[in-house]
């Protein structure tokens, strides 16, 4: 099973850019869909950018235009870069592993604080 370490939040003004990391041991990491989840105060988690292990990427409409999910399977680690954050970005984010065989595996979540 896949092990996921995420990296990279912090606090950045409006307008400012960040760029997440999460680092996955353990497994095959070129088989996973991964993705990256974000949970808000008082809100549902909810899906931010998703890539598959082809390469095909969606993205929530709130961050299209915005944020760009990659992956590197030599490093195995995906991306986030964040660009033109909102305070709305504000939030928890979560690295999500899916597996072929259906298993989901989170990581322990980084926090990304958009504030003047």
């Amino acid at each position: 099973q896949v092990q996921l370490v995420e990296s990279g939040g912090g606090l950045v003004q409006p307008g400012g850019s960040l760029r997440l990391s999460c680092a996955a041991s353990g497994s095959i990491f070129r088989i996973y869909a991964m993705g990256w989840y974000r949970q808000a105060p008082g809100k549902q988690r909810e899906l931010v950018a998703r890539i598959t292990n082809g390469g095909h990427t969606n993205y929530a409409d709130s961050v299209k235009g915005r944020f760009t999910i990659s992956r590197d399977n030599a490093k195995n680690t995906v991306y986030l870069q964040m660009n033109s954050l909102k305070p709305e970005d504000t939030a928890v984010y979560y690295c999500n592993a899916y597996s072929p065989m259906g298993r989901e595996t989170w990581g322990q979540g980084t926090q990304v604080t958009v504030s003047s």
